[in-house]
């Protein structure tokens, strides 16, 4: 099953590690995980501008799981794609649809509460239940 992570699922798994970031890793190591520029970048910006001493580690975080990088594109259609309140979000919901990802693991609203057939789409803790 191919996952993609959204960018607050990695900054609490970078920034707070915890139990309950561990136990959606060990169920993460059964997937095929996706990560796409978009949400790489967008985690590096937040990373240098809110906790700027922890920049050296982050390659050390993305080392500690393999993943596949896809790219997300920078032109699209909005209007071929489901509405979101945060337009921000939605290069990030394009790339997963794109590239036919089958779960987007998010914590923000603005996905969890989108009704979409594909890709699935849960928070961390629902994954862990469903998937774990």
């Amino acid at each position: 099953m191919r996952v993609m992570l959204d960018t607050n699922v990695l900054l609490s798994m970078f920034l707070f590690p915890s139990d309950h970031f561990n136990r959606l890793k060990r169920a993460l190591a059964k997937q095929h995980i996706v990560l796409c520029t978009y949400v790489v970048g967008e985690m590096k910006d937040v990373v240098e501008r809110k906790f700027p001493n922890r920049v050296n580690d982050i390659d050390k975080f993305f080392q500690s799981f393999p993943f596949a990088m896809v790219y997300t594109p920078d032109n699209f259609n909005v209007s071929e794609y489901p509405a979101m309140r945060d337009e921000s979000d939605l290069p990030i919901l394009v790339t997963a649809i794109l590239e036919d990802i089958d779960v987007l693991i998010s914590g923000d609203k603005d996905f969890t509460v989108l009704e979409i057939e594909k890709p699935e789409i849960l928070t961390p803790a629902e994954f862990v239940e469903q998937y774990g």
